[in-house]
């Protein structure tokens, strides 16, 4: 079988772990994704099955479109929901003009330094493995595009945005 499928991911697999159960209800031996969703992240996950595969290089080049809840005044060590709480501030007064051009600063071209739970390879490991052993490399930053980025909703402490960016930011970064 060739072709791509175009998967709702859940929230709690891996994109890999889709991947799989998809390579085996099809019964195909070759197929992959084209770019790693978190595991709490749910949303599109195109597959590519077969003699499709060879269209992920060109399918994995263009921007991403995520919405995001952020939850203000908390810090984690995994940067997402799923971590231990780090650091703590209280929130206060959030006027809409101020929360506005703080989002902005986000806009444009950013250096991004990925987070140590991330599917990137630092010397052959993935950083969350060497994360989950409590070991912290140093890791190159990234060079990321914001092209929007848009407040949906605030009801303190949390708020929603929309953001329109390249491959590779990872938007839980940004609200770290």
């Amino acid at each position: 079988m060739n072709g791509v499928l175009v998967i709702d991911k859940p929230e709690g697999k891996t994109s890999f772990d889709v991947v799989a159960e998809a390579r085996r209800a099809l019964r195909v031996k070759k197929a992959g994704h084209t770019g790693t969703l978190d595991p709490m992240a749910t949303g599109v996950l195109p597959v590519c099955l077969g003699t499709a595969t060879r269209l992920v290089p060109f399918l994995t080049e263009g921007d991403k479109e995520y919405v995001a809840e952020v939850r203000l005044g908390a810090a984690t060590d995994t940067q997402d929901r799923t971590g231990k709480v780090i650091a703590e501030a209280p929130v206060g007064e959030l006027p809409r003009e101020r929360l506005l051009e703080t989002l902005e600063r986000f806009h444009g071209e950013l250096e991004q330094v990925p987070p140590m739970y991330s599917a990137v390879r630092v010397d052959g490991k993935r950083l969350y493995e060497l994360a989950r052993k409590g070991v912290e490399v140093e890791r190159a930053a990234r060079r990321v595009v914001v092209h929007e980025i848009e407040l949906l909703a605030l009801e303190a402490p949390l708020l929603s945005i929309r953001v329109r960016c390249s491959k590779g930011t990872y938007v839980r970064t940004l609200a770290h």
